[in-house]
């Protein structure tokens, strides 16, 4: 295929898919670049963006080396069809396609002159492949989500699993709707991809109550690996061999599954260009609420904000110091009963049945200490038992015989000596008041 025949427009959009992976060293650009020019061999136009973050590697492993990429497109230095590069079979390349996230942070018009020259371009293929980045990386997301069909690549190697299964939850997690198809590379044989797949299935039905799609299975041989040390992909030996037939029969299999998906009315451009109107959006609703909103609503803010960084993976103990301190003397310039209320608060909202035995019992150490500090700090006088007696005391007044209720003292000890050793004084007492009420 040509570069003038490719510039005549289609007009139905072209099948995306997004061939993209968990961790990296999955194989995922072998895949994609395989994969792209099988279809370019079978007389497809393709198109494929290299939107890893890092390096061109679908560029790298044909031998080309490109000197402009699509972050030249975004400085205007060049246009968008000075940088595609075409490989055999008259496949082109899109190379740092990852630079159209940068598009988001630009002017709504310069955005909407890449993106629309986007869409122009991808107009003219069948297929428009992406290989994304590896792991969790906005960019890759939104290419997976760009995308009509996303292609997970595993290994039968655990890691290589978890990630996938990471990768597909994240995704789940933003609203992705579509059912992901997994493609096993680097199998030993069917039944090894087969079971491979079966056990990220499982995962993904039993904690993710979705299913996935199977694509088949790429077998690990010497052929396949000597291809990309010598860079020369498989796709371009004769059709005979082994390797080449593999992706031969994946380019059915990814036939099959398209046919079964309804063709999308827009192209990656049209994603791309959507999410730069939301983004756009936000900013501007950002904006107006950060000029009415109240201090609690600022402060709430900036509270989720803080804890964002603090639960993240890479927080140190010195950060999480300086900003408790920071915190703790905020809080500490007005020291009133609502402070002591709020601290005392703090603490019991505390999960202190997580702390070990020792830490327990360094922090009440500590705990105690400070509240002897606070209590010698309270007294103004360096010695408190001279403040004690300057205090008043209170008085107490001295005991004495009440003769009007009780009678003579005489006749007190002559009742005692007549009762019996189990009553009790109150009794007693009450006794004799009725027995001298009754004689008056």
């Amino acid at each position: 295929m040509s570069a003038q025949e490719s510039s005549i427009h289609k007009a139905n959009p072209p099948r995306t898919i997004a061939v993209t992976g968990g961790k990296g060293g999955v194989g995922k650009t072998s895949v994609a670049l395989n994969l792209a020019l099988t279809l370019a061999r079978h007389e497809k136009r393709v198109l494929l963006l290299d939107g890893d973050t890092d390096l061109a590697n679908v560029s790298i492993m044909l031998g080309l080396y490109p000197e402009r990429t699509l972050a030249n497109v975004v400085t205007g230095e060049c246009r968008l069809e000075d940088i595609l590069l075409e490989a055999n079979y008259g496949l082109h390349i899109l190379p740092g396609a990852s630079g159209v996230q940068e598009c988001m942070d630009m002017a709504p018009e310069d955005s909407f002159r890449i993106l629309r020259a986007l869409s122009m371009l991808e107009r003219r293929y069948d297929y428009v492949i992406t290989d994304t980045a590896a792991g969790l990386q906005p960019t890759g997301l939104h290419m997976i989500a760009a995308a009509e069909l996303a292609c997970v690549v595993v290994t039968p190697d655990p890691a290589s699993l978890t990630d996938a299964f990471s990768l597909i939850k994240v995704l789940k997690r933003r609203g992705y709707k579509r059912t992901p198809s997994v493609l096993v590379n680097m199998a030993q044989g069917a039944s090894q991809a087969r079971s491979v797949f079966q056990r990220l299935d499982a995962a993904a039905r039993r904690h993710l109550q979705s299913s996935l799609h199977y694509m088949g299975g790429i077998w690990r041989d010497e052929t396949l690996r000597q291809s990309v040390l010598n860079q020369q992909p498989v796709a371009l030996l004769p059709l005979s061999d082994p390797s080449c037939r593999q992706f031969s029969t994946l380019a059915d299999m990814l036939e099959v599954r398209l046919a079964q998906l309804p063709v999308r009315k827009a192209g990656i451009a049209a994603y791309w260009h959507s999410v730069s109107k939301r983004q756009s959006a936000s900013a501007r609703k950002a904006d107006v609420q950060d000029a009415s909103a109240t201090s609690r609503e600022r402060c709430l803010q900036a509270v989720g904000e803080l804890e964002t960084v603090l639960g993240g993976a890479d927080e140190s103990a010195m950060l999480r110091y300086d900003v408790f301190m920071r915190l703790f003397a905020l809080l500490g310039r007005t020291p009133d009963n609502d402070t002591i209320e709020i601290i005392q608060t703090g603490l019991g909202a505390i999960a202190w049945e997580n702390l070990s035995s020792e830490q327990r019992e360094h922090l009440a150490t500590h705990l105690r200490h400070l509240a002897d500090e606070i209590t010698l700090t309270d007294t103004p006088s360096d010695s408190p038992g001279e403040e004690e007696r300057s205090l008043p005391q209170p008085v107490l007044p001295e005991p004495f015989y009440d003769r009007i209720s009780f009678g003579d003292q005489e006749n007190l000890v002559k009742v005692l000596k007549e009762q019996p050793s189990g009553i009790s004084l109150n009794q007693l007492l009450r006794s004799l008041a009725k027995e001298d009420g009754s004689g008056a």
